[in-house]
């Protein structure tokens, strides 16, 4: 008995959990200035003011799951851009010491997409979210209407499910 009630409180949990992961929300994106992986100052917010629908992604060249989902974005990247008018914004918040490693890995993969770099945490501070990947869909107002913590195999067809609803 004792095992049943245990197993149910952690699966409760684990929906819980899950039911945290993914929100619909309309919230105006925050003015941040990061930099490029030039090192040149840029406007966030004038990606997700061009009349796009833009996701963003925040990764760190040492988080798995945020490299595995943006090697499966890429997969959909281009498709995406002509159904949805989409575009990838992919956010490192790699510290000082591994943002050496940032370009020489965005280079390897030949990201075709924009690559900012945040060391100073401010989209942390600005978004307050807990840890990555973490990924939003700004629409093409400016708006933040969803927000995923996590990464599981698959989740690109949720967020592509979240982009089709935007043009409906």
């Amino acid at each position: 008995m004792k095992k049943v009630l245990i197993i149910g409180l952690i699966l409760l949990g684990f929906g819980r959990l899950q039911a945290q992961t993914e929100t619909t929300v309309k919230t105006d994106f925050p003015q941040i200035t990061l930099k490029d992986l030039e090192g040149k100052d840029i406007d966030l917010k004038k990606f997700t003011q061009q009349g796009k629908v833009t996701i963003i992604s925040f990764w760190a060249t040492w988080c798995s799951p945020c490299k595995k989902e943006l090697e499966n974005m890429t997969d959909h990247l281009e498709e995406w851009g002509k159904k949805y008018n989409a575009q990838l914004v992919a956010i490192s918040i790699d510290d000082t010491r591994n943002l050496m490693k940032v370009k020489p890995y965005v280079d390897g993969k030949k990201w075709r997409f924009i690559v900012l770099s945040d060391v100073n945490s401010e989209t942390r501070r600005a978004l307050n979210y807990p840890s990555v990947p973490y990924t939003l869909i700004v629409d093409k107002d400016g708006k933040i209407v969803y927000k995923h913590i996590g990464y599981q195999e698959g989740d690109e067809f949720v967020l592509e499910d979240q982009l089709k609803n935007l043009i409906k």
